[in-house]
């Protein structure tokens, strides 16, 4: 492989690649080198690493090492990493003692690493070209390792003052870091990323399809630097370290645009920081797609439809609750009606309907959002979450004067969601009135299509899948049971009936129950039974 030639054919595939990126970059390149312009690029969000790194491994024909089997390479001691840093390389054992593997970022400097290597060593280099980002980090971690070994300890400080703080943030290193562990976690499909401090490392973990799998560990010492640039780019106090922030932002990471939510908190350890990732690029409310069957979903579309009254949504956090909401009320937004929600927070904006976001600090909290939203002359209504009995009064009386009210309820089932009103001091009469359906829902991974939820690639026996990273699911959907209230159910209400007797009652008048409609799916190869399982539990 040390063979490799970049002359001007390979240049001019990388030049037409690189300027559908980015128009002017012929241009640029009479005044900027090839390596500082390309890495510009993905500086300024014009273009991701992965994106780059594609472009140089199909002009180049050189080979790249998965991320995987990279996480705790072992450089060749007798390359300094003085070298490594300023070359942005790294240097490990090859296939045999002839051979050297050595890790590059760009493909325009192998002409000098070969002269260094033939001089230091005479022995046959293979590249591999990797992303600046991972290699970065290779290289730090190794530095931070060696210094550790000098003084037998790792440490880092919270006192830096908001100036250094803010210097270490805006380094060309730490933003792709950064940039880095983001798109890592959109190509993983997460929805949250997790850094914690720990007592040794600073950890990384990303949760897919609801789960939390460890994605990297960093030296501790990198942790200020990780802290501020996300504080940074969320627009929160960079110095303090000591009380909760949180904070929102909007991101450009390559092609990419994420909506991100921000959250700190002060641990023991040091702040742990977590960002909720809402991707503008794949939003999509289809109650067609969210898993219901085909009896529910035509039930809760007349029930949608109905000019007035209360719906609810039940499940506890985590359930898709909001999701299902989102989804309906995409769906009634067709300009002709007022809509006008009050949430905590406000996840996805909406075009054409007005939303409203809880501000504790304010006093403005559901109840007192509720009672001025039904000033507005609104035809539907959303709220968040019902938690009290103010909150549950002024739905119910604003459904029972014309309104279509959808709000949710931390219940485990949807017949404990009657009982959980009537509990909060709501009159049984104005429930039974009032509430229209109730839709319970789990949340369930779904299995995975690539490899039928064994996590193995079925082409290459013993490797791992890389449709779902080996865990044997992809996504996830709803599982449903749907109470429309009915004659019976509601004369129940009326005399104070226990959940349990709602419950046979709603499944007397046909409601298929939760774990029912999760075994289903099961049936249809959608899901596993131990995902049902997990999911109804405490049912």
């Amino acid at each position: 492989m040390d063979m490799y030639k970049i002359d001007n054919s390979v240049l001019a595939k990388i030049e037409a690649k690189l300027s559908v990126y980015f128009p002017a970059y012929t241009v640029m390149l009479k005044t900027d080198d090839r390596r500082t312009l390309d890495f510009s690029l993905c500086d300024e969000g014009l273009l991701s690493e992965s994106d780059l790194l594609d472009i140089y491994l199909e002009a180049t024909g050189i080979s790249t090492i998965d991320e995987d089997n990279l996480l705790e390479p072992t450089p060749l001691p007798f390359v300094s990493s003085e070298y490594m840093a300023a070359n942005t390389c790294m240097a490990i054992e090859g296939e045999n003692e002839n051979k050297i593997k050595l890790l590059v970022c760009e493909p325009y400097s192998l002409d000098q690493h070969r002269y260094f290597f033939r001089k230091l060593s005479g022995k046959v280099l293979e590249f591999y070209l990797i992303k600046r980002s991972l290699l970065e980090r290779l290289i730090s971690r190794t530095n931070s390792s060696n210094e550790a070994a000098d003084d037998g300890t790792v440490t880092y400080s919270e006192q830096q003052d908001e100036e250094t703080l803010k210097s270490m943030a805006s380094e060309a290193k730490v933003v792709r870091m950064v940039n880095e562990i983001f798109l890592r976690a959109i190509e993983q499909r997460a929805s949250d990323i997790h850094i914690e401090p720990h007592e040794s490392e600073l950890v990384i973990r990303f949760r897919v399809d609801g789960i939390l799998h460890n994605y990297i560990s960093y030296p501790l010492t990198q942790f200020p630097a990780i802290a501020s640039r996300i504080k940074l780019i969320g627009g929160l106090n960079i110095a303090e370290h000591r009380l909760p922030q949180d904070g929102r932002t909007n991101f450009i990471c390559g092609s990419k645009e994420l909506d991100i939510r921000i959250s700190t908190i002060p641990t023991i350890l040091g702040e742990s920081i977590v960002l909720r990732i809402l991707r503008k690029d794949t939003l999509s409310f289809d109650l067609a797609k969210i898993g219901m069957s085909q009896a529910v979903l035509r039930k809760f579309d007349n029930l949608i439809k109905m000019p007035h009254g209360m719906i609810l949504v039940v499940g506890p956090t985590g359930s898709g609750k909001t999701t299902t909401l989102y989804s309906v009320i995409d769906k009634l937004n067709d300009g002709k009606r007022k809509i006008i929600t009050v949430e905590d927070p406000v996840e996805y904006k909406f075009p054409g309907m007005s939303q409203m976001q809880v501000n504790s600090q304010i006093g403005l909290d559901f109840a007192s959002g509720l009672r001025h939203i039904v000033r507005q002359d609104p035809d539907i209504i959303l709220v968040g979450e019902i938690r009290d009995r103010e909150t549950a009064s002024i739905a119910i009386n604003a459904a029972l004067t014309g309104h279509l009210v959808f709000s949710t309820l931390h219940t485990n089932d949807a017949a404990g969601a009657v009982t959980r009103l009537v509990d909060m001091g709501v009159e049984p009469f104005l429930v039974a009135s009032s509430l229209f359906g109730i839709l319970s829902q789990r949340l369930v991974r779904v299995l995975c299509k690539d490899c039928a939820g064994s996590g193995i690639n079925m082409n290459f026996t013993g490797n791992k899948c890389k449709t779902c990273n080996g865990t044997g699911f992809k996504g996830r959907c709803g599982i449903f049971e749907l109470l429309v209230m009915e004659e019976k159910i509601r004369e129940a209400i009326l005399r104070r009936a226990s959940s349990s007797e709602i419950m046979r009652l709603a499944v007397a008048g046909g409601m298929i129950p939760l774990n029912e409609d999760g075994f289903n799916k099961v049936k249809d190869g959608v899901t596993s039974e131990t995902e049902i399982l997990s999911a109804t539990i405490e049912l």
